[in-house]
């Protein structure tokens, strides 16, 4: 029996979508979740010589499980570009993982794949906010500008899908969004064809129209955060937001915390123009991590809001002070 297990956003959706298109294997068991449920290796009831696959959640916040499974004879294949800790060594375990700040898991399966789907690693990387590895993606292929365009948005809605507080925040449901991609060989005639892209780009556009209006709570010279309220349009585009300022303001780090009703979620972005530290800075809090260029905290109590917001704007000035 086979199992995927893979995050809900556009890049976990996207290295799904290469596998699937290419071994065209028996139908696998699907285990995932909204964007920030990660911990999901655990939710896998695999027996020997069944093989699972993980795309796009950090090994490190998994690794009890995926030892569990390799101890009971799993075969496991993990691809991931966030921060893994070290790599235990078992016969079972093939790993590709990679965390540099210019590569996502759609990425990884592209390489792995050696090109043969390479449209839906441009989708991956337009949704991880990697522009310019997703424009040398479709380089690789000549997609024309216009094309590109079409999928740059395309990333970026499947993206805003995953960001909620439970599933039914989201517009679709990562799984049933997945098997609707599932039909379509190349993303453009999802694009053009598939109603849910028409959808989601409607609910981005008005989800964005209040999120465009919210001021900055703290700022410095080097970077921002904002405060966003607890209702359902602030959750679904947190992530995204996020991302959009730090397009806007490369050379600041943003930070984004929506208010939750026991506490904040975090979505931190490192200044593109030097894509490290926002990995570091997450993991000095609990349920805090993610990769160099893009982390999160899925759950900063009330009581330590100032002291995040302290720390953000240390760490990154610091960190443009070094790099000067």
């Amino acid at each position: 029996m086979k199992f995927i297990a893979f995050n809900g956003d556009a890049d976990g959706l996207c290295a799904l979508q290469q596998l699937r298109l290419h071994e065209k294997a028996e139908e696998p068991i699907l285990i995932t979740g909204v964007k920030r449920d990660i911990d999901l290796v655990k939710r896998v009831e695999a027996c020997p010589d069944d093989e699972v696959t993980v795309l796009d959640v950090s090994f490190d916040v998994n690794r009890a499980a995926v030892l569990r499974l390799l101890e009971n004879g799993v075969r496991v294949r993990y691809f991931d570009h966030h921060h893994a800790g070290e790599l235990p060594r078992h016969i079972h375990l093939q790993a590709f993982i990679d965390t540099s700040p210019k590569v996502c898991t759609s990425v990884l399966a592209d390489r792995y794949l050696d090109g043969a789907h390479k449209a839906w690693a441009v989708v991956g990387a337009f949704g991880d906010n990697l522009d310019e590895t997703a424009r040398a993606l479709a380089a690789e292929i000549d997609l024309p500008e216009m094309k590109v365009a079409v999928l740059r948005e395309l990333g970026i809605a499947l993206n805003y899908n995953a960001y909620g507080e439970t599933v039914e925040d989201l517009y679709f449901a990562p799984a049933d969004l997945h098997a609707r991609l599932r039909h379509y060989p190349h993303p453009l005639d999802f694009a053009f064809q598939d109603i849910a892209f028409a959808q989601l780009r409607e609910g981005y556009k008005t989800d964005m129209s209040f999120g465009t209006q919210v001021k900055p709570h703290a700022e410095s010279a080097h970077a921002a955060l904002y405060l966003l309220p607890d209702e359902k349009w602030a959750r679904r585009v947190s992530g995204v937001l996020a991302s959009n300022l730090a397009r806007k303001s490369p050379a600041k780090a943003c930070a984004v915390v929506l208010a939750l009703k026991d506490g904040f979620q975090v979505s931190v972005r490192a200044p593109l123009q030097r894509p490290q530290g926002a990995s570091a800075l997450c993991r000095e809090f609990p349920t805090g991590g993610g990769r160099e260029g893009a982390a999160g905290i899925n759950q900063l109590p009330k009581d330590d809001l100032d002291r995040f917001a302290a720390r953000f704007l240390e760490h990154f000035s610091r960190a443009a002070k070094v790099s000067a």
